[in-house]
């Protein structure tokens, strides 16, 4: 399996996914910081791919997503965006719904 097929695979199989530098718990730079304890603080479970462990999917994400830079957060299948974008839409409470209505449905196709 080629690393696009990869990167599809784990989005599909992640209702909501973090693309980052380190864990959620070590963070490996301050964008990945801020973009985890944004979703942390959303109250649900989520996944996360750490690139610099992955270097093909660093390399290879950008361009999958046409988004240049890191981290990504993607829920449902569709990417959201990066820090900057996750840190606002926390702020008007926007997050919390997107996240929260995508783990309930993804909930509601398992049962």
């Amino acid at each position: 399996m080629d690393i696009i097929d990869t990167i599809k695979e784990q989005i599909a199989n992640n209702t909501i996914l973090l693309y980052m530098k380190g864990s959620p718990n070590a963070p490996q730079c301050g964008f990945s910081a801020k973009a985890s304890q944004a979703v942390m603080g959303c109250g649900e479970k989520f996944a996360y791919v750490d690139i610099l462990q992955n270097p093909e999917i660093r390399a290879n994400l950008p361009k999958y997503a046409n988004w240049p830079t890191f981290p990504q957060l993607w829920v449902a299948g569709e990417l959201v965006g990066g820090s900057d974008i996750m840190l606002e839409m926390f702020e008007k409470g926007e997050l919390q719904t997107l996240i929260k209505d995508a783990a309930a449905k993804a909930k509601a196709s398992e049962a």
